[in-house]
């Protein structure tokens, strides 16, 4: 059972199906991606405790995989105690999805460095947060995804929009917001970590990424970095996955400046600027290394075959109809390309409909140019 059917959960049903799964896909909204090529689907509040106990006592799925953040993830660990296999882990699951959580585990338990911060539950006590770590300041929901209610404070003038901005952007029922101390970083990075059974950690060539209100727009395959800093965040990435435990890919973000490696967030499934594998730059990308982790299917080595790169494809009005997509004849006449459409039933402004990929020889930052021509020939009407 898949709690979340956008894209990326269905990159990862196509992946389990491919080794012979069945699977019910959930989500808020019928006609979600990964509805559309599972074999049952669920339309339910997933933040409703009772919906989300109902659905599992009738399917009764030998294994649920959370692939959002707005669930009631309070709810894993009951069925942990009923004997379902939860991915990675209840305690993943709950901690990651809630940036309190995964940042006091990284910060005060396992002493891992990140950038200071605060929490916020009033206007107030986000204007006192914002004095306590300085400007400019990052200002995030508790629980939210692809960016949704973070933004940037820079003056004092801007923490009343910004706190508006975080509870309207928050995902279910918290009124609580972090304020982060503004890392002056030289780049930031997705390190796709793999945990197995068998106990063998694995780690993907490191993924670099930029973003725009807080979610990514290009992502490349591998960033060049230096090997002592990979390792100091290999080994972060390690200690955090081993205290959640469980198997799955993990998507860790870290930012890299020049006074070492801090720990940013974790998600406990595959990440969003992990669709660049989708180009075939490992040996298997990251919904299939997931799917085999989910299964207990060793994984021996994970080993880089080419450059790739990935560019959104986003939305620029809202339209509650099936969109329309124009350019694929053009764009697919381009060499050493290929796009993706998520087939979501309706757009609105900068939703993420379809991905543009490149890979081949050529240096990464080649490649970004090169998704970023065919993102910008394809057009959603």
């Amino acid at each position: 059972m898949l709690l979340g059917s956008g894209e990326l959960g269905k990159e990862l049903v196509i992946a389990l199906q491919r080794l012979g799964q069945y699977i019910i896909a959930v989500d808020s909204y019928e006609n979600a991606p990964a509805m559309q090529v599972a074999h049952e689907f669920e339309v339910i509040n997933m933040l409703d405790g009772t919906d989300l106990d109902r659905i599992v006592d009738r399917h009764k799925p030998d294994i649920i995989v959370p692939e959002v953040e707005s669930i009631r993830t309070e709810n894993l660990y009951k069925y942990e105690e009923q004997g379902y296999h939860v991915i990675p882990s209840a305690k993943a699951a709950n901690f990651t999805m809630n940036r309190k959580a995964i940042r006091d585990l990284a910060s005060k338990d396992l002493s891992i460095r990140t950038a200071k911060y605060k929490y916020a539950k009033s206007f107030n006590e986000l204007a006192d947060g914002v004095v306590f770590c300085g400007m400019p300041c990052v200002v995030k929901p508790l629980m939210s995804s692809s960016g949704k209610g973070q933004s940037i404070i820079k003056s004092l003038d801007d923490v009343e929009s910004a706190w508006n901005y975080a509870i309207e952007g928050s995902r279910g029922d918290l009124r609580e917001v972090i304020v982060e101390e503004f890392v002056s970083f030289d780049y930031e990075i997705t390190l796709l970590t793999l945990t197995q059974n068998n106990t063998q950690t694995l780690f993907c060539p490191p993924i670099g990424h930029r973003q725009e209100r807080g979610d990514y727009q290009e992502s490349w395959q591998p960033i060049n970095m230096n090997a002592v800093l990979l390792l100091e965040a290999q080994n972060m990435a390690k200690k955090v996955t081993n205290s959640l435990g469980g198997s799955g890919i993990w998507g860790v973000e870290f930012f890299i400046a020049k006074d070492g490696v801090y720990f940013s967030e974790l998600s406990p499934r595959p990440h969003d600027t992990g669709m660049v594998t989708l180009a075939n730059t490992q040996n298997y990308n990251e919904f299939e290394l997931h799917a085999r982790a989910i299964l207990g299917i060793p994984v021996k080595e994970i080993n880089l075959l080419k450059n790739g790169a990935s560019a959104v494809i986003l939305a620029s009005k809202e339209n509650n109809n099936w969109p329309i997509f124009s350019g694929l004849d053009k764009v697919s006449e381009i060499t050493k390309t290929d796009f993706k459409i998520f087939s979501k039933p309706s757009t609105r402004l900068y939703r993420r409909m379809a991905v543009a990929l490149a890979y081949g020889d050529e240096s990464v930052e080649v490649l970004v140019e090169k998704a970023k021509s065919v993102a910008r020939e394809i057009k959603i009407d």
